[in-house]
């Protein structure tokens, strides 16, 4: 039993559940909302939709970064569950924004609050770096790869069963799928708080520290260095195109409803799981730096498809395509 409380998998799978309901109800929101405002127009809500998105995600951005420093030094005291807890204290506020808004008939510009506050508890970011750094902790240094592509892998399951479920609860009603959300972020929440044990490995003889020369010969800085620009490049075109799909689906000529919309979703999420495979069978084969450029030619090339996609049909079967050169 208390292996298991060690294990950050929970966390990732519940908080992706509540994370999965209220991006679909923040989306449908959002984009029924610019409907009315621009008179029905699909073209202008969703470059209206496009353009709430975009300011929203750089008010979360940036608030994150201001509390990069403060948080840091938070869990060097305490431990990375730090940022699990905020994070997930800032998503939470940051959805009763959204139920103001829909209860109180309050302007949309309301939600850049939840944005936010959401950015300034840490956001997607922290969240993140908690995962990432107690899986290592709670696992051996050499099998620390397979462990994060195993929370990868539990990512995707939940991302999956969210988008199909997310669909259906809309259909009951926008505050049914929201309140879901909140609740299902909640008990995330008080997971990570009362649940999840921070446990600290020690180096032991199987895992010597690297001296300077040891860690020279193995790392080439330069290597490094471009794999992180090519990641940060990535991750913006990523981010804005994930924006702009969400949106382009529900206009004309796809003209999706939420359920389609789910279906999605899900089929976006099991990207994650065919990675997973895809790592445990070519690593051995193509190392780090290849696997990585597959991934990115392969999301840009389902990416480009998917602008001309008319019909549903293509938009999965470039999604299947793309998940079988893997994410």
């Amino acid at each position: 039993m208390g292996a298991i409380l060690t294990l950050v998998e929970p966390v990732v799978v519940i908080n992706k559940l509540g994370t999965s309901f209220f991006d679909m109800a923040l989306t449908q929101t959002v984009y029924n909302q610019s409907l009315k405002a621009t008179a029905g127009d699909s073209d202008k809500a969703q470059a209206l939709s496009s353009r709430f998105l975009l300011i929203q995600s750089v008010l979360s951005s940036v608030a994150a970064m201001l509390s990069i420093i403060p948080l840091s030094r938070l869990a060097d005291r305490h431990g990375p569950k730090v940022f699990l807890v905020s994070s997930q204290m800032g998503s939470v506020l940051g959805m009763f924004m959204l139920v103001i808004f829909i209860y109180c008939e309050a302007p949309l510009e309301l939600l850049y609050l939840g944005s936010l506050l959401h950015g300034l508890s840490g956001g997607g970011p922290m969240f993140w770096a908690g995962v990432a750094a107690l899986a290592s902790l709670s696992s051996k240094q050499g099998k620390r790869t397979l462990k994060l592509n195993i929370v990868d892998f539990c990512f995707g399951i939940a991302g999956v069963v969210g988008g199909l479920l997310s669909g259906y609860l809309y259909q009951m009603g926008p505050s049914v799928l929201l309140l879901t959300a909140i609740l299902v972020n909640i008990v995330a929440l008080l997971y990570t708080v009362f649940a999840l044990t921070d446990t600290r490995r020690s180096l032991s003889e199987s895992e010597p520290l690297l001296t300077e020369s040891e860690s020279g010969k193995m790392l080439d800085r330069v290597s490094i260095g471009m794999l992180m620009t090519a990641m940060m490049l990535f991750m913006l075109g990523v981010v804005g195109a994930e924006n702009v799909l969400q949106l382009y689906v529900l206009k004309p000529p796809l003209s999706w409803d939420s359920v389609w919309a789910g279906y999605g979703r899900a089929a976006t999420s099991a990207m994650y799981l065919s990675s997973f495979l895809g790592f445990l069978s070519l690593f051995s084969v193509l190392g780090d730096t290849a696997l990585t450029l597959l991934g990115i030619v392969s999301n840009c090339t389902g990416m480009a498809i998917m602008a001309f996609a008319i019909e549903s049909w293509v938009y999965f079967l470039d999604l299947v395509a793309s998940n079988n050169c893997m994410k």
